[in-house]
């Protein structure tokens, strides 16, 4: 996300040293490298000069303490800036489902087609069902998509929900009352009615989803935008925040934007809390959105938190536990460790997803490497190690030559894969024995050197 804004930040703070005071001489440069990033971010030009303002204001006159340099002091002030654009100043609470009605509580999905508003339904199901222990019901009123009904029965039966079927012959108004009132009989908590979309704006697709807001009353009216259409983005989000009293936002698609501008213009154009974050296609790829976390990552300084979260929700502890005994008692780091964590690894978003939640300055330190041909290279070592026997992988010394030739025939691969793939994993072996030390910073430097170039 605003990769330009990082960088321009990056380049700005190196050159602001030595000052006591931010002024508007000394701040006048970096505030132009942030218009500018965000113009080409596609924000929104009233929410640029708006923010713009407010960095000013709040930066002007400020001291710099010893610790920090002026430009560090700056990017600190637009941090705060940031955060509070994307829905800070509301407070916590306001980012937050409002389950405060009698049963069930009802979830309207608005937007426009393909912005991945019936993935998001079943996001959401999934994200209500496991960190909130409600019982789901999700509806269709898409008459009109192909495949639409079908695609969101697919969807909530993959996440475990419940799903009541609707007809393509059907209006979508009676749908949602129909499926209230199966919900209210069969004591779901959280209803959630997925709505038509179209390609553009046009007078009866407002008028059919004002038609069932009314007919239904959702305690929940969330708006589902795609974070890379830029300034459609902004022109759809004023659209149905004039027809609905929008009451949340949904950004999809976050992990592939590197302009990024709707996560700040849709927040400023509607008012309304941005609530969720699509990051992935995975159906666990929706987060409770997080405006100072966010500021922290469009900045470069990563997310360190939603990282430790990652790890907390699929870290295997007690494997993990078990490993650290196996070495801290003298045991040998092995190919069935190894493959642990690789595993472990996949399961907070390979990589990629790894790199993206690091500070900058980490991330740079990986700048050679080609993450799409490291995420290849690892499924690739798994595939390797599957192919060898339960001895092998305990006993790694055993792999010579004429193992080699049959795993290598096993995986698929040529015998230089199967070589390279031992040398890596060496080198993770003594990786491990330095980690007893606390060799921490060695250990990032080797996995520098173990990722393939550009």
């Amino acid at each position: 996300m605003l990769d330009n804004l990082t960088q321009r930040l990056a380049k700005v703070v190196k050159t602001m040293r030595g000052e006591a005071r931010l002024t508007e001489t000394n701040t006048a440069e970096m505030l132009r490298e942030v218009r500018l990033a965000l113009l080409e971010a596609d924000v929104a030009l009233p929410a640029v000069r708006e923010f713009i303002a407010k960095v000013k204001e709040k930066a002007l006159g400020e001291d710099v303490i010893s610790s920090l340099t002026p430009g560090q002091a700056l990017v600190g002030v637009v941090q705060r800036e940031l955060a509070a654009l994307m829905g800070a100043d509301l407070g916590a609470a306001a980012s937050q489902l409002n389950f405060a009605t009698q049963p069930p509580a009802i979830i309207l999905m608005a937007g426009l087609q393909g912005v991945g508003k019936t993935t998001s339904v079943g996001k959401l199901a999934k994200f209500l069902r496991e960190n909130h222990k409600k019982k789901v019901l999700t509806v269709s009123a898409d008459v009109y998509r192909p495949a639409a009904i079908a695609q969101l029965q697919s969807v909530t039966e993959q996440v475990g929900a419940d799903f009541f079927p609707s007809h393509s012959t059907d209006k979508p108004v009676d749908i949602a009352l129909a499926a209230l009132d199966f919900a209210k009989k069969h004591h779901h908590d959280v209803l959630i009615i997925d709505t038509a979309g179209r390609l553009g704006i046009d007078a009866a697709m407002m008028e059919e989803i004002a038609a069932v807001h009314t007919a239904v009353k959702p305690i929940e009216t969330l708006f589902v935008v795609d974070a890379m259409v830029g300034q459609d983005a902004v022109n759809s989000a004023r659209a149905f925040h004039d027809a609905l009293p929008l009451t949340g936002i949904i950004l999809t698609k976050l992990d592939g934007d590197s302009r990024g501008g709707a996560a700040l213009s849709v927040r400023h154009i509607t008012g309304v809390p941005i609530k969720f974050s699509g990051v992935s296609e995975k159906m666990d790829g929706l987060e409770a959105f997080d405006a100072s976390r966010m500021a922290n990552r469009i900045l470069g300084m990563g997310d360190i938190l939603a990282l430790v979260a990652e790890a907390q929700k699929n870290m295997d502890v007690s494997a993990a536990q078990d490993l650290a005994q196996k070495m801290k008692s003298g045991g040998k780091f092995d190919l069935n460790d190894f493959k642990a964590q690789i595993s472990q690894m996949k399961k907070m978003g390979g990589l990629s997803g790894l790199l993206d939640k690091l500070p900058a300055q980490m991330q740079q330190a990986a700048a050679g490497a080609n993450m799409g041909m490291a995420e290849k290279q690892v499924r690739r070592m798994e595939g390797i190690i599957n192919a060898m026997t339960p001895l092998e992988r305990a006993k790694p010394d055993l792999i010579k030559a004429s193992r080699k030739r049959r795993i290598a025939t096993g995986a698929g691969v040529q015998i230089q894969e199967v070589n390279r793939m031992l040398a890596q994993f060496e080198q993770m072996q003594s990786m491990m024995k330095k980690l007893k030390g606390g060799g921490m910073m060695k250990m990032m430097r080797s996995m520098k050197g173990m990722m393939p170039n550009r």
